[in-house]
């Protein structure tokens, strides 16, 4: 079967354009250099097309292993250890995606701080025969490592000792840190996430493979889709993204991106993560902001449509949707007969783009073709590049995150005065 490729299309005044085009050799240099490995955390760049069978296999032998002995399966981290996951269970859902048996759900935790959430996992999954992922490169991030506590004594206190260290599977740093020396320890199962990869560009790694394979994604669609991505016309794409993006972010100071699917919501919040942490340094960057279509058109429409010009819009359209409901031709409502859903999701977009130009805002409309695997695996490359080449044209580091780092001091500091 021919998969199709995700689609980019500018809805702009043609001085965008023209001026991101001037910026091509720019571009062409960036993406060299993020191939060249000479900057630190660049090793995501065409890491998925070069896995070996064995890596892919061993990846899921281990998940093979969780599905035997588990109804449930925790995942728990924080940042891009969750939201890569978690934007991938979501979008993933068409039956060509999975592969047959039967799999074991998917909970997460450790993304919150938030007592009442974690006690009520605890009461969903203390009857159920259940696993732990725990997902960190050092092991020593607060939200993921109170988690990890909690559920890892309940494990002891459903299983025993030795029964549990069975049921936990770990995904760190292949050397060093906290979460290494205890699995090393304590004899977890653990898969390597690689030091030269940062949690926001991780999830086409282990720490996405490995527990969408757990729950029957076929992780081999996801790498396919994203080696589609490292070369050719979607690699073009990517870096005409970046310079457009470079440009209107000199004007415009909020980037609005706008899903169509509550599928693809979790995966919005994933490129919040991956645009705002790796741009926003330096006094510069846009701010990323989701926006869900149609529901947020009857909240903050009034405002998209006349308020503050500060912002561009990026719209994520999925083109052919998992399920569909049609109404029926007979219906007495001229307006909806024989008219299915898609119909009007498609009339919001068309209505939308046509009075939000009329309003001057700049769009970028990327079509995705479905919810498969494959495209999955398109969207999350053809996004890391876009961001890693706008960061270095806009000349800052996309790898780091200092501001994060003073949030975590700060708590530190608060909790050694308690």
């Amino acid at each position: 079967m021919m998969e199709k490729n995700l689609k980019v299309e500018y809805l702009t005044d043609s001085f965008v354009v023209e001026t991101a085009d001037a910026l091509k050799g720019e571009a062409d240099t960036a993406v060299s250099v993020l191939c060249g490995g000479t900057l630190d955390f660049t090793g995501w760049v065409g890491y998925a097309g070069s896995r070996s069978e064995e890596y892919i296999s061993e990846i899921e032998r281990v998940a093979e292993s969780i599905r035997r002995d588990s109804d449930v399966l925790v995942v728990i981290g924080i940042g891009g250890s969750y939201l890569g996951a978690k934007a991938a269970f979501d979008f993933i859902d068409r039956a060509d995606s999975k592969l047959p048996g039967d799999y074991p759900e998917i909970e997460f935790a450790g993304f919150n701080l938030s007592g009442t959430y974690h006690a009520r996992l605890v009461e969903r999954i203390k009857g159920e025969r259940f696993s732990l992922l725990i997902i960190s490169k050092s092991g020593g991030t607060v939200e993921p490592s109170m988690a990890f506590i909690t559920l890892k004594a309940l494990l002891k206190e459903k299983y025993g000792e030795e029964e549990a260290k069975k049921r936990i599977y770990a995904i760190t740093d292949k050397k060093t840190g906290k979460l290494r020396k205890e699995s090393d320890e304590a004899g977890y199962q653990t898969l390597v996430l690689p030091s030269d990869i940062g949690g926001r560009f991780s999830v086409l790694t282990p720490v996405g493979l490995l527990p969408l394979a757990a729950a029957g994604v076929d992780i081999r669609q996801i790498l396919a889709g994203a080696k589609s991505a490292e070369s050719g016309e979607l690699l073009e794409a990517a870096k005409e993204f970046a310079a457009v993006r470079k440009v209107l972010g000199e004007e415009k100071k909020v980037q609005a991106i706008a899903f169509f699917e509550p599928s693809v919501e979790a995966f919005t919040a994933f490129l919040m993560q991956l645009f705002g942490e790796s741009e926003g340094k330096d006094g510069l960057g846009t701010l990323p902001v989701g926006v869900g279509v149609s529901r947020d058109l009857h909240s903050l429409g009034q405002f998209l449509q006349e308020g503050s010009q500060i912002f561009y819009e990026t719209l994520l359209f999925v083109e052919e949707p998992t399920l569909e409901i049609n109404i029926s031709s007979g219906n007495e409502d001229a307006l909806y007969a024989g008219k299915s859903y898609s119909d009007f999701n498609r009339a919001v977009l068309e209505g939308m783009v046509f009075a939000h130009r009329e309003a001057d805002i700049p769009i970028i409309k990327v079509s995705v073709p479905d919810n498969s695997a494959y495209s999955f695996g398109q969207l999350v490359y053809f996004f890391e590049m876009t961001c890693a080449v706008t960061g270095l044209l806009m000349g800052v580091d996309p790898f780091n995150q200092p501001g994060v780092e003073a949030y975590k001091k700060g708590m530190l500091d608060y909790l050694g005065k308690k």
